[in-house]
């Protein structure tokens, strides 16, 4: 179903996080939707076991989500999405400034340069708990970006992005003028023809006013 508030909401997350899809959102949007649904759960009483099941929730919650004691149900009730977005190994990359960008971040993590408790991760999406944070390094020689490269590569980047864009506009325009030509000719032609009938006209009024005035005389004439 088209929701265009949600649409706009899921882009301005793909952009914040260096997310490669909406797919990654919605997996991010189910991990929330569970815990809230199994909080709710909890505190209306509905199932069996239920200081098992609070206990279990609490425990992962804190591990992964609130890194703070003392937490309770209504605790998970706070957490948006990008809190759940926030724990992935890209976020955390970015926040330890590793790399510049979070499209950054995602590439050194994909290519393998960079581990989580002295092993090599390479999924975007690994969801680092508060104990783990820590551990988060390089898989070997750092991987050093100057910032300002990585700007200029992006400015390289988007006038790449623009030249075709300006190429097309012009192409564009150009086609359009030739096309609209032959319509502006047709045009000029029909209003040089126009014209000329009312330049023709008045003269047939006059040719016709001086045969009128002529044949009186003429009938005159007859009559005598």
């Amino acid at each position: 179903m088209w929701d265009e508030g949600r649409i706009e909401e899921e882009k301005a997350l793909r952009n914040e996080f260096g997310l490669k899809n909406a797919r990654e959102v919605w997996s991010a949007k189910t991990v929330l939707r569970k815990m809230r649904r199994e909080a709710r759960r909890l505190q209306s009483g509905k199932g069996s076991g239920i200081e098992k099941r609070r206990d279990q929730l609490l425990v992962r919650v804190q591990k992964y989500f609130i890194g703070k004691p003392g937490i309770t149900l209504d605790d998970i009730l706070t957490l948006t999405v990008r809190d759940v977005l926030a724990r992935r190994l890209q976020s955390l990359v970015t926040a330890k400034h590793m790399a510049c960008t979070p499209k950054q971040a995602r590439q050194f993590i994909v290519h393998g340069h960079v581990k989580v408790n002295d092993k090599r991760v390479n999924a975007p999406s690994y969801l680092v708990s508060f104990a783990e944070e820590d551990s988060v390094d390089w898989w070997g020689e750092p991987v050093v970006v100057p910032e300002k490269a990585v700007l200029e590569e992006d400015e390289e980047a988007e006038e790449k992005t623009n030249e075709p864009k300006a190429e097309t506009l012009k192409q564009m325009a150009e086609e359009k003028e030739e096309a609209e030509k032959p319509e502006i000719e047709e045009k000029e032609e029909t209003l040089a023809e126009m014209a000329d009938k009312t330049n023709e006209e008045p003269e047939e009024k006059q040719n016709q006013s001086k045969e009128e005035t002529k044949d009186p005389a003429s009938a005159g004439e007859g009559t005598e």
